[in-house]
């Protein structure tokens, strides 16, 4: 057996048994890492200002930890907080409200009847407290699995800002790429990642604050719902809708109709279709061209789909995941388009 070949057999197996010592870790391994890419520039920016390399990773992942698991965090535990203090008696009107629309459906509707009957065909309403508390039971497991991801994610976060430049180079040398080429790799994903990152934050703290103030004029918990809706938002589509309608049906139960037509007004006119359709593009471009400063065309589309596969994929952390993914594959094609004939011709090129 040849040295190479007897090496590259021990390569193989330590690659196994590395990732099975480590398995559990990967994904708060790669998210961490996406995100030190994604704000490389604030971590430069840090630098520059504080001189000191650890200084500058300590901040920059204590502003994440603020920035992004704070408000996540607040949101689980408020919400299993409620959950568990759910009063089967505060829906009871509610549930009847809803119980006689569907009896006085037109006969036209008697489809939907039907399906809507079923749909609340419970024996009582102490099965729905049931049910409540079973939600509030799953809703406090995850806020723990959550809490110890997110732990997990700042602290290889912080390591990937320690040591993200003897990291790349490590890199670089173990994949010997001409050193253009891995750059073109590494700034491809890199300025899709920011934008992605960046315009996420941004886009969800605006809708989310707009319908926290919306929602805390009819007198509602404004910055728990309005966390909710930022983190609804980030499901296209549908994400605004599993918010606001919940709360018009909620409202013209209880016979605030005035309540109910505001909330649907405000939602489709000012947050979905100003903020979401006109101001959200208006955010990537802005800080594609003034945070990221790159010449880099990123396609708005492409960005909105990545997220919703990623999403559909890998739950919560595929809109870091999807985005990361599909960065990688268009730059290897970008790569092939410019260096093809380099890579997979059966003779190096020469210059005349």
């Amino acid at each position: 057996m040849k040295p190479q070949h007897f090496l590259m057999m021990l390569f193989i197996f330590a690659l196994y048994w590395m990732y099975e010592l480590y398995h559990a870790y990967w994904m708060p391994i790669l998210i961490g890492s996406l995100l030190a890419i994604s704000t490389a520039n604030i971590h430069k920016y840090l630098y520059i200002i504080l001189k000191n390399n650890l200084l500058a990773s300590l901040l920059s992942s204590l502003l994440l930890a603020t920035l992004l698991f704070a408000p996540l965090g607040y949101f689980l535990t408020t919400l299993t907080i409620k959950l568990h203090g759910v009063d089967v008696n505060s829906f009871s009107a509610v549930y009847d409200k809803i119980n006689l629309w569907v009896q006085n459906l037109p006969e036209s509707m008697t489809f939907l009847k039907v399906q809507i009957e079923d749909f609340l065909d419970y024996d009582n309403l102490a099965s729905i407290a049931g049910d409540s508390l079973s939600i509030a039971a799953n809703v406090g497991k995850y806020s723990a699995s959550f809490i110890k991801d997110a732990f997990l994610i700042i602290i290889f976060y912080f390591f990937a800002q320690y040591y993200g430049k003897t990291i790349m180079h490590y890199l670089i040398k173990i994949i010997r790429l001409p050193q253009q080429d891995t750059t073109l790799l590494s700034l491809e994903i890199s300025n899709v990642m920011s934008v992605v990152f960046y315009s996420i934050i941004a886009t969800a703290t605006l809708e989310g604050a707009l319908f926290g103030v919306m929602i805390s004029i009819i007198g509602y918990n404004g910055l728990l719902f309005g966390i909710m809706y930022g983190i609804a938002s980030l499901i296209p589509v549908i994400g605004g809708a599993l918010m606001w309608i919940p709360f018009l049906i909620h409202e013209l139960a209880l016979g605030n109709t005035g309540n109910a037509l505001f909330i649907a007004i405000y939602s489709i006119v000012i947050i979905s279709i100003i903020a979401d359709t006109f101001v959200k593009p208006m955010i990537i471009k802005y800080i594609n061209l003034n945070f990221i400063k790159s010449s880099t065309k990123i396609n708005e589309l492409l960005i909105f789909f990545s997220i919703l596969a990623g999403l559909t994929a890998f739950g919560f952390w595929g809109m870091v995941l999807g985005p990361a993914i599909t960065a990688f594959f268009m730059a290897l094609l970008k790569l092939f388009e410019t260096k093809g004939d380099d890579y997979f011709s059966d003779t190096p090129k020469t210059s005349n």
